[in-house]
């Protein structure tokens, strides 16, 4: 049951998977290497949420992903980095100079004073090294938490203080397409703030001349030549944390989620095998930061636990030109490619003339991830990169959730646009009422929820575990509440029509921002939309819509282009769903990830400029400036 190969295997597995959960996951896991066996498979509780897989079990994942691999194929290629500069150098490494290089650098973890069960704080490049330093620290078991190298000195400092992460990794600089970012320069501004750190690693990558404060930064290529090759996989409990990842974008404290070493292991390695159908010569492309858990699950442990080839890209995907996606695909011969909505909206908008340069004929696969995708930019990224001949794999999952949860297996299962598919294996997936009732019915709408542990379900936010437990399991007794609203069809797929608090309640009409969003996109005049709920005197919430609108559509006046929107969201869902208040913007506010801050839009939606909370992490925070402009000039 590793790996499903038609839609029969699919049955019988979550079937399997349903009636008897421990011995499909103990089935699954024996493919794994293990130093200790589990005495019991599944001890768990929601109400207190108190979730253990494989206990008492020990192991290093790092074994998994490396050592088994470097034994049996010790020449294939693990990770193929293609640099920010399109001329720069390209460099493969194998699984065995990969764990040579990982062993390495774990001494000099150990040889600076890291030890088990120490947090060490990653704030890096799209580089090797940042995924060997994750996989290093994962060796002796102290526990990685990545930064994304972009958040500011504050948020930095932020994660730094509330992991009480012993040591930061990190590297001069870094360039982003044409941009360039000071990274060394971000970390010492931080930990100004931060006294729980004592050992600052830094990697010379750009050469940008660096301040050195003595007694705490060291340079990487200095320690490395200290340290020997030979570093032992710490034994790890199945329970032991293995990595604190901040979810960003919410109001308040970030929440550092907790997943542990061997659920994760499990859950990672089997839905990458399954959702994208892996072939041992594929070469995977996943476009996330390794700073996102996108990253963690299908850059690092998912593809390295199943011995696949990773590529690894440092750039943008408009530099030097919007064809570089593309250009890298027909580079490397890629041939599963996982990437965010965003990109291929924003990257459908500036034409064909970049894509139809290249061949993308050794593309197999294709992926999204993030968010629902709407079904134009479903059918040009099938269309247009797919060639029409690549199943699309929309996934469904969150930070929490740690992999995949709903979607189509690539090539098994039939898609369709805009529909994410089906729940995998050991996923049971439920709708609930707003009281919290099950919605029996097969075809239905209501509150996505899970009401039995998958390996990977967050075990806590680092250091304050009833506030896990309230959000994620206090919402609806012995449910996992994901937070999303979601359709079932009558075959059993799932579409999510967006966060519950993202569902605008309109004259007792409930509409998911997805799908007007989705409507509004359908539009001519429209590139992207964002659509939030605001207080309306009659219809209890009104509906507000922020619009991109095309090139083209400039040379139609606003009137004439929210009369077309309107109709035809009119056409697509009904009149009900017409937005009440359109503006059109150049911009959305959206985080490093590519989600859009919703509650920005909320606030300015209902005139509460006044708490719209922190917003450096924007990925450009000039846009808000610009939605506030235009709402005290009333241009909606």
């Amino acid at each position: 049951m590793y790996h499903i190969k038609s839609i029969a295997q699919y049955k019988k597995a979550y079937k399997a998977s349903v009636q008897n959960p421990e011995q499909f996951w103990a089935e699954i896991a024996e493919n794994f290497v293990w130093q200790k066996p589990w005495d019991k498979v599944l001890d768990w509780n929601f109400t207190e949420h108190s979730i253990k897989w494989f206990v008492n079990a020990q192991l290093n994942i790092t074994e998994n992903a490396l050592d088994r691999h470097a034994q049996k194929t010790p020449r294939k290629t693990a990770i193929v980095f293609e640099p920010n500069d399109p001329n720069g150098k390209i460099e493969k490494i194998t699984y065995l100079a990969l764990l040579k290089r990982v062993c390495q650098f774990a001494n000099v973890l150990k040889a600076n004073g890291i030890k088990k069960g120490d947090c060490v704080c990653i704030y890096m490049p799209m580089i090797p090294e940042l995924t060997v330093a994750v996989l290093a620290c994962a060796r002796i078991g102290a526990i990685h938490s990545v930064v994304f190298a972009g958040f500011s000195a504050a948020s930095l400092a932020d994660r730094v203080n509330d992991a009480q992460a012993k040591m930061v990794i990190t590297a001069d600089g870094l360039n982003r397409g044409s941009k360039f970012i000071d990274l060394k320069q971000i970390v010492d501004e931080a930990l100004v703030h931060c006294p729980c750190v004592h050992t600052v690693l830094v990697k010379k990558h750009t050469k940008t001349p660096i301040k050195i404060k003595k007694n705490r930064d060291k340079l990487i290529t200095t320690e490395m030549a200290k340290v020997g090759f030979d570093c032992p996989a710490e034994p790890m409990d199945s329970e032991d944390m293995l990595f604190i990842l901040y979810t960003s974008g919410s109001t308040g404290k970030p929440k550092g989620v907790v997943h542990t070493c061997g659920g994760y292991m499990v859950y990672a390695a089997y839905t990458f095998q399954n959702v994208f159908q892996y072939r041992k010569n594929d070469v995977f492309w996943c476009t996330a930061d390794i700073g996102w858990v996108t990253g963690h699950t299908y850059m690092v442990y998912g593809p390295l636990l199943n011995g696949a080839t990773v590529l690894m890209f440092e750039g943008v995907p408009t530099y030097p030109d919007a064809g570089r996606f593309w250009q890298v695909i027909d580079k490397h011969k890629v041939s599963i490619f996982y990437t965010a909505p965003t990109a291929i909206r924003s990257l459908m908008q500036l034409g064909l003339e970049y894509v139809t340069p290249y061949k993308l004929d050794s593309l197999r696969v294709l992926g999204t991830v993030g968010e629902p995708i709407n079904e134009e930019a479903w059918h040009w990224y099938s269309q247009h990169i797919g060639k029409n001949n690549c199943p699309i794999v929309d996934t469904w999952w969150q930070t929490e959730t740690g992999g995949i949860m709903i979607s189509t297996l690539a090539g098994v299962h039939e898609t369709q646009a805009a529909w994410a598919g089906f729940p995998l294996p050991g996923v049971q997936a439920v709708l609930l009422d707003a009281k919290g009732k099950e919605i029996k019915q097969k075809e239905a709408e209501g509150y996505l929820a899970i009401k039995f542990p998958h390996p990977a379900i967050i075990r806590t936010t680092f250091g304050d575990h009833e506030r896990c437990r309230q959000v994620y399991f206090g919402v609806y007794k012995n449910y996992y509440f994901t937070g999303d609203g979601a359709k079932r069809s009558a075959d059993g797929r799932y579409r999510i029509i967006g966060r519950v608090d993202d569902v605008i309640n309109v004259s007792g009409h409930r509409f998911g921002t997805a799908e007007i969003e989705n409507a509004i996109n359908e539009d001519k005049n429209a590139i992207e939309s964002a659509v939030v709920g605001y207080p309306h005197d009659i219809k209890g919430q009104g509906i507000f819509a922020y619009v991109i609108i095309s090139q083209e559509a400039n040379d139609s006046s606003p009137d004439e282009i929210k009369k077309s929107i309107l109709a035809t969201v009119s056409k697509q869902i009904g009149a009900i769903a017409k937005p009440d208040k359109i503006m059109m913007v150049s911009g959305l506010p959206k985080t490093r990830s590519g989600k859009i801050m919703r509650r920005i839009l909320r606030k300015v939606a209902e005139n509460d400029l006044q708490n719209l909370g922190d917003t450096s992490t924007l990925l450009d925070p000039s846009v808000v400036d610009e939605i506030i402009q235009k709402i005290n000039a009333l241009e909606v």
